[in-house]
């Protein structure tokens, strides 16, 4: 059974993966989304996403983009990097992604338009990869599709990616308008991988949080072969750790208790080390957005932190809480 960091963004970043990685990490990470055109272009930003660490070995890179083309030059740019893939977008429902044709839009387009679409990235990748180099694997994030989708629509879709050579699936299985307050439908990870249970694997994902959140998952899908993790994982750093500890399947480790200050200042800095100064405030107010939840004034401390204006003042309100709040500081898996 696999763990998985999800695509997030604006947090799926260099500085974040080191703070999951300090707890001992997880078996992949998907990078936060990477716009095709904008890769191309070279613009100013993109050296910061297409960073790797601090393990390159486990890096999945994810492309977004409303056009085939684009997608397929930018994957076979991204294949001449570290890490084990790449993986197209064709969940994200954000309007600002779906409305410009990318993200879910994929999946709600004529079918031929897509399939061509992987048809071109998968070839791409196949040729920069000739002369030896180890092809990177190519996967694909979806939904269940439009609020009207069928199981008809839906399953034939799978299967034409499979049928166009996509290696893996994750399904994040609610359609492009449920919002997180609805449970995710599990039963269609589960007739996903045993449909492909002799050809691919597919990862589950949505809305597990601890150790109950993933029982209860893989209880519905038992055969997913991996477990991606969001928001929890901005939350909880250590879940990754703290699954692993706590369930049979996986291998038991012992840690040592967390110092939950430390954690916060750490990220600061490395904030600051793997991003531009345009990106801090944001990149910080995503991260503590979450991880603020852990604490007994939580949404206090929220909010001091998404009204700090720069690193210092960041880390000059973590560590006023804490003197505040000295038993928040120390907790144990």
């Amino acid at each position: 059974m696999k763990l998985i960091l999800a695509p997030m963004a604006t947090l799926s970043h260099e500085a974040f993966r080191r703070c999951v990685a300090r707890f001992g990490g997880c078996d992949e990470y998907f990078t936060e989304m990477i716009n095709a055109p904008s890769l191309l272009a070279g613009g100013a930003w993109e050296k910061f996403y297409l960073m790797s660490g601090p393990e390159p070995d486990k890096i999945v890179w994810q492309l977004t983009g409303n056009k085939a083309e684009s997608m397929a030059e930018a994957a076979a740019l991204l294949s001449g990097r570290e890490g084990i893939g790449i993986d197209l977008n064709m969940g994200c429902s954000a309007p600002q992604i779906a409305n410009t044709g990318a993200g879910i839009s994929w999946m709600t387009k004529p079918i031929a338009e897509t399939a061509q679409m992987v048809r071109g990235v998968k070839s791409a990748i196949a040729n920069a990869t000739k002369g030896g180099a180890v092809e990177k694997r190519l996967s694909v994030k979806l939904r269940l599709g439009a609020d009207d989708f069928t199981d008809e629509g839906f399953f034939s879709f799978c299967d034409m990616l499979v049928s166009e050579g996509v290696q893996l699936l994750t399904l994040h299985a609610r359609t492009k308008k449920e919002k997180y307050r609805r449970p995710p439908r599990y039963a269609y990870v589960e007739q996903v991988a045993l449909r492909y249970a002799d050809k691919i694997p597919v990862y589950l994902n949505g809305a597990v949080c601890d150790r109950t959140s993933f029982d209860a998952a893989l209880q519905i899908a038992p055969h997913a072969s991996g477990v991606m993790i969001a928001r929890a994982a901005a939350q909880k750093p250590w879940i990754f750790a703290a699954l692993r500890a706590c369930h049979s399947e996986l291998v038991s480790e012992s840690h040592s208790p967390i110092d939950c200050e430390q954690v916060a200042l750490q990220f600061i800095d490395d904030v600051e080390e793997c991003q531009p100064p345009e990106f801090y405030k944001t990149r910080l107010q995503r991260f503590f957005a979450y991880y603020c939840d852990n604490f007994s004034f939580g949404h206090w401390f929220k909010t001091q932190m998404l009204n700090a204006a720069t690193p210092e003042q960041s880390r000059e309100r973590v560590r006023e809480y804490f003197a505040k709040c000295p038993e928040d500081c120390i907790r144990n898996f």
